[in-house]
């Protein structure tokens, strides 16, 4: 018997044969050629090939997991014909003599890696998309076709990771659970696995040995155990009755309302980063939307997104959540989340850079692009707006005053718009500090807890080295997130926490003690926190 620690994506326990996914190897290494616009043509047709097969699997996963899911097929076209990537193979297929399949995969490489190096989880996750239209088009090239990731029988499926052509190839009767070397809770793998309510865990590494090995996947504990022995697998087969029985039990919290037993209501929320998220958020019963992250508007393109674009993204959220409070978060760009065309100069210290509000301050226009777009989508539904990385009275004043002017130009346009309210993102301890003067100026507050733990500890969440200084239950975080909720209810603001700290249960009780108003989670905490919720007193 022997145990691997690994990183919980979805909990559960699953006990069956390893099924390991292989992965054709091709070569993408440099050969030198001699006629390089004969290679273009080569890369053109396949690229061609590539759009087409993608296509035929889009038509597939509309009918399998819903059109909103089935979109990233149709976003993967768009992508092998952004200028960006043709103009980088095309590049070294000029300049360097390079066959197709190393431009193609150097290239995919490279946009990749600029996804990869970001903080935030879902735009992280997006790397594994460049480097799955990459592979597409360089196994076009070699002749090769789509991987068969099916089994015979119910098993647990081992990969490096899975793109998001193979989650839809599977026949997810057969998926006991998921286990991968790389992914992230943003991953495709771990996506599929929310949906299909599968136990996953991520950075286990294993060999070939495994294959059809009886294996138990606790993601509960963190763990897979290879060659269980009678004890352990007696143990966890306990455990996995219980576990599904009290998943079959937070189902019935569908539909009831997250109140405590002294009748305390919260507001229960969900944190979404795409417009097919809202669908995971009313899959978990979601009471409305407490972070809209926009930036996915604004990366892996090229150029900024129009007014219309932003408004149809806006407003098919809107219509989605039918009614339910939607706050969108306005563009977060900089620091971990870069776009070449925003053309931002490098910074020694990225995080407490020019990023957030002060690029939509600097840059008034595209800040009233974005608020166009989200004041036209108000009259669809229940939506509100929320600033990021504010440290100031002026800059808010600021902020209403831009507000106030796109308000003035919409009626002056005769365009209908909702009561859009007023929030602000209290993540840096100069917020904390003035949130009495702060609450006097907007609706609402929302704590950023991770950025805030961040600022007030000082200390880089990216830096692996000081993972063991890094406290987000230090007294002085929970002091500040004390201070802001007293302030704010002071002058009339309701007080949400929308950062990781808002699903974590050891705190639930302290947070409504101090008289939280709204907590606002990924959409697969969302039960669990209700039952925690109507457990306290």
């Amino acid at each position: 018997m022997k145990r691997y620690n690994g990183k919980s994506i979805y909990k559960g326990i699953a006990i069956g044969p390893v099924k390991i996914l292989k992965k054709v190897v091709y070569d993408t290494s440099l050969h030198p050629i001699e006629n390089p616009e004969a290679e273009i043509e080569r890369y053109n047709k396949a690229r061609d090939t590539a759009v087409a097969q993608l296509q035929a699997i889009y038509q597939k996963a509309k009918t399998e997991v819903g059109e909103e899911a089935a979109a990233i097929f149709d976003v993967q076209s768009m992508l092998i014909g952004d200028d960006d990537f043709t103009d980088s193979v095309y590049s070294l297929i000029r300049d360097e003599k390079a066959n197709a399949e190393y431009a193609v995969f150097q290239s995919g490489e490279s946009i990749s890696q600029i996804f990869a190096g970001m903080e935030d989880e879902y735009m992280k996750a997006r790397s594994a998309d460049i480097k799955d239209i990459a592979r597409r088009v360089v196994t076009v090239l070699c002749g090769g076709e789509d991987e068969n990731v099916d089994s015979d029988a119910p098993a647990i499926l081992y990969a490096d990771d899975l793109t998001p052509a193979e989650t839809v190839a599977l026949d997810k009767s057969k998926i006991l659970a998921f286990v991968t070397k790389f992914g992230s809770s943003q991953s495709h793998t771990a996506i599929l696995a929310r949906t299909m309510n599968i136990p996953a865990i991520t950075g286990v590494v294993i060999d070939s040995e495994w294959n059809g090995k009886e294996c138990i996947v606790d993601s509960f504990a963190g763990e897979v155990i290879l060659e269980p022995d009678e004890e352990t697998l007696a143990e966890k087969t306990k455990l996995q009755k219980e576990a599904l029985s009290k998943r079959e039990l937070l189902q019935n919290l569908k539909g009831k309302e997250s109140i405590t037993l002294g009748g305390k209501k919260i507001n229960l929320y969900a944190n979404i980063g795409s417009v097919a998220d809202a669908d995971l958020a009313l899959e978990n019963d979601a009471e409305g939307i407490g972070l809209f992250r926009s930036e996915f508007l604004y990366l892996g393109r090229h150029t900024y997104p129009t007014e219309d674009e932003q408004f149809v993204a806006y407003k098919n959220v809107a219509k989605k959540m039918n009614g339910k409070k939607v706050i969108i978060r306005t563009l977060d760009i900089g620091a971990d989340k870069q776009a070449d065309y925003f053309k931002l100069d490098e910074e020694e210290n990225p995080a407490m850079g020019f990023r957030a509000i002060r690029i939509c301050l600097d840059r008034p226009d595209l800040f009233k692009t974005q608020l166009r777009a989200i004041y036209r989508a108000s009259a669809f539904g229940n939506l509100a707006i929320m600033y990021p990385m504010i440290i100031s009275v002026d800059e808010v004043r600021r902020i209403k005053k831009i507000a106030s002017d796109v308000c003035y130009s919409l009626n002056k346009e005769n365009i209908p718009y909702g009561n859009v309210e007023q929030g602000i993102m209290i993540e840096t301890p100069a917020a904390v500090m003035m949130s009495e003067e702060l609450a006097q100026e907007v609706d609402f507050f929302s704590i950023g807890t991770n950025d805030l733990t961040q600022y007030t500890l000082a200390i880089d969440r990216q830096n692996s080295r000081l993972e063991s200084f890094y406290d987000p239950h230090h007294p002085a975080v929970l002091r500040e997130i004390q201070m802001t909720i007293e302030n704010g209810h002071k002058h009339g603001c309701w007080v949400g926490i929308c950062g990781e700290l808002g699903a974590d249960l050891e705190l639930t009780e302290t947070f409504i003690n101090m008289g939280i108003d709204e907590l606002s989670v990924s959409p697969s905490h969302i039960l669990a926190l209700r039952d925690r919720i109507r457990n306290i007193k």
